[in-house]
């Protein structure tokens, strides 16, 4: 099993927490991909993953898997240890829903902010901008923070009373959001304390 990536990049990120919380990091072979030289958008690479993004997860058939959601769906199935995506209908449901709230709101309206009105990854690689849509993906982004700090008055976690992969999508889209200088505002207090929580984890911290 090969994980193409590039480390520290936000997604790719996603899929290191997931495999870190099944304790099988050491059970696959990471390649980097050099985004920055827009290797992700060489011809070998689209062979792989026609979108051009990572990460992507080949197996030992070939088969080539992208997309986080799909990728940690599949390292949540094969490899021991307490489920990320629920073990029972209404579990999968509820973390499916969290997940993709943080994932469009927090990870996916941030990353529009940066590529779109900041200088993103350079000229080279941000070939086309619109900063009004950035500027309006920074306040959903914003919103979308608000929005968690609310759930997490009432909740361990991002989808309840377990750490799921709803989690791992807010927690890498803070992370992005730092990077970004995007910043959770002060107020939300609740935010801030699951954050430092999750960060002291062994398959974050270390």
């Amino acid at each position: 099993m090969k994980i193409y990536d590039t480390e520290g990049f936000p997604n790719p990120l996603r899929v290191r927490i997931a495999l870190a919380e099944k304790g099988a990091t050491n059970q696959v072979e990471f390649i980097p991909v050099d985004v920055m030289g827009a290797e992700h958008r060489s011809e070998g690479f689209r062979a792989k993953n026609p979108d051009a993004t990572v990460p992507v997860l080949e197996l030992d058939d070939g088969t080539c898997i992208a997309q986080c959601n799909a990728i940690t769906e599949y390292i949540d199935g094969v490899f021991d240890g307490p489920s990320l995506t629920g073990t029972t209908p209404k579990e999968r449901a509820c973390i499916a829903m969290m997940n993709l709230r943080a994932e469009n709101g927090l990870m996916n309206a941030v990353g529009a902010y940066f590529h779109h009105a900041t200088p993103g990854l350079g000229p080279d690689l941000e070939t086309w901008q619109c900063a009004e849509w950035g500027n309006k993906q920074k306040e959903v982004a914003s919103a979308t923070m608000a929005y968690l700090d609310r759930v997490l008055a009432d909740n361990e976690f991002v989808a309840g009373e377990s750490f799921s992969v709803a989690d791992i999508t807010t927690y890498a889209g803070l992370v992005f959001a730092d990077f970004a200088k995007v910043d959770i505002p002060g107020s939300l207090s609740n935010l801030r304390a699951w954050r430092a929580k999750v960060a002291a984890r062994p398959s974050i911290a270390g």
